[in-house]
């Protein structure tokens, strides 16, 4: 769940970034990394809430209007997690490191995660600015409608709102690019685990789809122009998906709020991926986001997908190493 502090600190790592990107690329792919962010210091814990253990069925809620491209795009990423077609490192070694997180018996996060159903929202069902709370009522529009609605799954239903770039949401560029939470009885009927992920293309692609744009206040020639290309073509697309990743990995440790997080208040935790912001490869720190891949375009990319695709995901931690790690670490 990406709060206000985790926001501060992505403001730090883009203005670091302007003092160091020179010299963090003259030294990318050089020698041998300790993984970023090791420490025995976090204290991340097992609050003994539930975690997602059995297979999940993903429903995805396209609210607003969308680019077909765009959702074939977010989609081959979702299809990547449970592949094991797309050649190492792929999205699939990546949740390998979420399934390290275990219950209190023992029961590991599943490997097994299917897009199960899809409904489209594109009338605004509930207007173009939406509060945190109304989102829960986009679920609920969803599950409720007479025509493809989609099931009401509460035993191991996942459910992703993704809004289209034209829609607002309370916090959204300022504090947020993506949270998650459980939906409440009173207005979706049952306890649903949920996430909701922007489309930041035209609002703040400089915040929330680093590091593909520069920020607006950077001092740069425009926020839109590229400081990495997007392995995707489209810069708001590409950073929702780490985005996506982000919020997959923290609602699958800490569905309820009371499973797997760090610090002493549940309402503001810091959880697996927010550990990591800003950490893509060996080395990074300092506004550097580490040691990544570039395809023939020079396209930043850490992780291999389904049909060719590829994509920029940040790490999380990982609680055997204790430290941010991904599948692209140079040991």
């Amino acid at each position: 769940m990406q709060d206000m502090s985790h926001f501060l600190h992505v403001c730090f790592i883009l203005f670091s970034f302007l003092a160091t990107i020179s010299n963090a690329q003259s030294n990318q792919f050089k020698g041998s990394k300790k993984y970023e962010g090791s420490s025995n210091l976090l204290d991340l814990e097992y609050h003994m809430g539930p975690i997602l253990t059995s297979p999940i069925n993903l429903y995805i809620i396209w609210y607003g209007h969308w680019n077909p491209n765009h959702q074939s795009t977010i989609k081959d990423f979702l299809y990547s997690l449970s592949s094991s077609s797309s050649p190492s490192p792929s999205v699939s070694d990546w949740w390998r490191t979420v399934r390290l997180y275990t219950d209190q018996t023992g029961a590991n996060i599943t490997n097994s995660i299917s897009l199960a159903g899809e409904f489209i929202d594109s009338g605004y069902s509930q207007g173009k600015y939406l509060s945190r709370l109304s989102i829960q009522s986009v679920i609920k529009n969803s599950l409720s409608v007479k025509y493809r609605s989609l099931p009401l799954n509460y035993k191991n239903g996942l459910y992703l709102v993704l809004t289209s770039s034209d829609v607002q949401v309370q916090d959204f560029c300022r504090a947020v690019c993506g949270f998650h939470y459980f939906t409440f009885p009173s207005i979706v009927g049952v306890t649903l685990p949920y996430a909701w992920v922007g489309h930041s293309g035209t609002q703040c692609p400089g915040v929330c789809a680093y590091p593909f744009a520069w920020p607006k206040y950077s001092g740069t020639p425009g926020a839109h122009k590229g400081i990495m290309g997007a392995p995707n073509g489209d810069l708001g697309t590409d950073g929702m998906i780490s985005v996506i990743a982000h919020e997959l990995a923290e609602v699958s440790t800490n569905p309820l709020v009371n499973a797997w997080y760090a610090g002493d208040d549940p309402s503001a935790p810091d959880e697996i991926a927010d550990m990591c912001l800003g950490t893509y490869g060996s080395g990074a720190g300092g506004g550097y986001v580490g040691q990544v891949y570039k395809d023939r375009m020079g396209n930043g990319y850490n992780l291999n997908g389904v049909k060719g695709r590829r994509f920029l995901v940040q790490w999380v931690w990982d609680p055997v190493r204790k430290s941010c790690f991904g599948p692209n670490a140079i040991h």
